[in-house]
């Protein structure tokens, strides 16, 4: 397997994998035909020692029985014709201690005598090859009586000489399967290998000078006319797609040019509303320094935007309402004046009027609700007056107050307080605080949710120089996308569906204007939503 960032190609992988693969059989089977082969002259090199032996046995039996040793000796010598007979002894029997004795021997020409195998008689009754020799040992019997044992020693000489041509054959063979293997191959990849380089010389072609009218040719080799085929079908329709595309883009002109031209007159019916928003605009630039002031009202730019597009929507929608009763309005007076109005046409006019007047109320109405949302954020709670508070008391009114849209959602709140504590600070602020937590929290979190488990948990923590009050609920959670701009003007997740983006700015505004604390959401909370209040405590009683 080729190392990470080499490079290969398929007629080098093609060649190597055919001419590995020939080898790797050709040795696996050249391997087992040798040992196989060898085992077979082995077993036969033992027969036929075997048989050898035997027969010396077999003419030992007088010649032990009458003690006729030169008789034996002559038949021995016959012996020395035959290559594989290096030694041979005949053991008797002694009558006396009834053990073998040696009682004669051969050795082949230009071979040393062995040692006598008397002891290994038992041993060498199977056939045993140690070295270059074989070596076993047979009894020699006459009317049912051991009589002798004859031994006989074998060399190899002749079988490791066949085993050196048979290893020569073998590796010539190899050689001569290789070679035409490797011509036999490079046949193959080259018919393989040519027309996958004229497919990459396409792509390149369509790559540098995007010629997707280009297509690949047709080939004899079956996978790569079906890889072709393929590569047609993917430049047709990269083809298509581009002309496609080309058509859509000047689709795309024509109505942009159709679009500014309806802008344009949109934009003449908006003039009005664009000036009062101007008008409120400049108003809100009265509140500049203090949003400057605080942390989170560092991006003036997108609170500009915020009441542009809340406020501008509404006040369009009303003017353009208004355009069309007076276009309808027009109609009627020259049919009245041409006495031509029907009844029908009348009737239709009064529908519609009233249609075009609920809108423009409508409208109207909501921007009224957004300016007078933005008053109350922006209005300073100075003039609110400090008392002694105790708190638990304050927060039962807030859930008392709001107990109808709390069982609306099925939603529970506990509160947590140290037994009448009481702190100095502003009622009204912080009523309208943990109001608007609730109601973001009924409306936000627990707003989607078909839940009966909903509940808030108000917890307070004084200390020796402030008091921490954190709010909690185990609803849905703020997004990821608005955590870090939660308190600022405009942000919801809810917009076009009555959410102005106001209520956590206003939560904000009255934390750190009125009350002088610090107020933050906590990112590392798994479930729901967790907000922590701090307010200085200067006088505790």
């Amino acid at each position: 397997m080729p190392k990470p960032g080499s490079k290969t190609s398929i007629r080098k992988a093609l060649i190597s994998a055919v001419m590995l693969v020939t080898a790797l059989c050709l040795s696996l089977s050249i391997s087992i035909s040798t040992y196989l082969d060898v085992k077979e002259q082995k077993q036969l090199l033992i027969e036929k020692l075997g048989i050898l032996a035997e027969i010396v046995a077999f003419n030992a039996q007088i010649t032990l029985i009458f003690d006729d040793r030169k008789t034996e000796d002559k038949r021995l010598q016959s012996f020395s014709n035959i290559e594989l007979v290096k030694n041979i002894h005949i053991y008797a029997i002694d009558d006396i201690t009834n053990k073998p004795v040696f009682f004669t021997s051969y050795n082949a020409s230009k071979t040393p005598p062995v040692p006598l195998k008397v002891n290994n008689i038992d041993e060498l009754l199977t056939p045993k090859i140690s070295g270059d020799y074989i070596e076993l040992i047979k009894p020699v019997v006459y009317e049912g009586k051991t009589e002798g044992y004859v031994y006989i020693r074998g060399g190899l000489e002749r079988l490791n000489r066949y085993i050196k041509r048979k290893i020569l054959v073998d590796i010539c063979l190899t050689i001569f399967v290789l070679v035409l293997v490797l011509f036999v191959a490079r046949g193959i990849q080259k018919r393989i290998a040519t027309p996958i380089e004229a497919l990459s010389l396409l792509l390149q072609d369509v790559s540098k000078n995007h010629n997707y009218s280009a297509r690949a040719d047709k080939n004899n080799i079956e996978e790569i006319n079906i890889l072709a085929n393929n590569l047609n079908l993917m430049l047709a329709r990269t083809q298509n797609q581009i002309e496609r595309h080309k058509a859509d883009k000047l689709e795309i002109k024509q109505l942009n040019q159709s679009l500014e031209e309806k802008v344009n007159q949109r934009t003449i019916a908006l003039r009005e509303a664009n000036q009062e928003l101007l008008n409120t605009l400049e108003r809100m630039h009265q509140y500049q320094n203090q949003i400057v002031e605080n942390e989170k009202m560092a991006s003036l730019g997108q609170m500009v935007a915020g009441v542009a597009h809340e406020v501008n929507t509404p006040i369009g929608l009303g003017v353009t309402g208004s355009t069309l009763l007076r276009d309808k309005l027009s109609d009627i007076k020259m049919a009245f004046e041409n006495k031509a109005l029907t009844s029908k046409q009348l009737e239709r006019f009064i529908n519609d009027g009233i249609e075009n007047l609920d809108l423009i109320y409508r409208n109207l109405n909501r921007a009224a609700e957004l300016i007078s949302a933005f008053k109350k954020v922006a209005v300073s709670q100075d003039l609110e007056l400090s008392t002694n508070i105790q708190i638990e008391n304050l927060l039962r009114d807030v859930v008392t107050s709001m107990r109808a849209e709390l069982t609306l959602k099925r939603a529970d709140v506990s509160i947590d307080c140290p037994d009448k504590y009481v702190f100095n600070s502003k009622s009204g602020s912080l009523h309208q605080i943990f109001e608007q937590l609730i109601s973001n929290s009924l409306i936000h979190a627990f707003g989607d949710s078909e839940s009966h488990d909903h509940h808030i948990s108000i917890q307070i923590e004084p200390s020796e120089h402030e008091v921490q009050f954190i709010y909690a609920d185990n609803g849905s959670g703020v997004p990821n996308s608005i955590r870090k701009r939660i308190f600022d003007p405009f942000v919801t997740t809810r917009r076009g569906e009555g959410g102005s983006g106001l209520g956590m700015h206003l939560v904000y505004n009255l934390v750190t204007q009125a009350l002088n604390g610090s107020i933050y959401l906590d990112e590392h909370t798994e479930k729901g939503s967790r907000f922590v209040i701090t307010l200085p405590l200067k006088e505790v009683l």
